[in-house]
């Protein structure tokens, strides 16, 4: 896991964090985590009376660990969930370039084809 960040707030190191306390650590938003909940079932922060959210240390280092994989990794949220389940057994993402051209080359190929076809049949009707 990834180590948590500096609070610079005179708490405990091992002192509970509200939602707005992470999310302004990390720089995420706080819809954002409360979605990531929803899609990690590992990310399960403390919920008080009135369903405030109280994230231990192991969320804030989990939450720091989803935000490195999906948003500098590249992975999606799936990938993700299966990187931190220890079923994708890479450390890094694949290092495959990701390039639109070729897609955009051969989708303009067909797009050509396909409008050629059209002359012809307009041309014989």
């Amino acid at each position: 896991m990834a180590a948590n960040p500096e609070f610079d707030d005179g708490k405990d190191p091992e002192a509970l964090r509200t939602i707005g306390e992470v999310a302004t650590a990390l720089g995420i938003r706080q819809h954002v985590l409360r979605y990531w909940e929803e899609q990690f079932t590992a990310l399960r922060p403390v919920k008080r009376s009135g369903g405030r959210r109280y994230y231990r240390p192991a969320d804030v280092a989990l939450v720091a660990e989803i935000d490195r994989l999906v948003h500098r990794d590249g992975y999606t949220l799936k990938g993700a969930a299966k990187a931190l389940a220890g079923k994708d057994n890479r450390a890094e993402p694949p290092t495959v370039p990701i390039t639109r051209e070729p897609a955009i080359s051969h989708l303009s190929v067909g797009i050509r084809a396909i409008r050629n076809q059209l002359a012809d049949a307009l041309a014989q009707a």
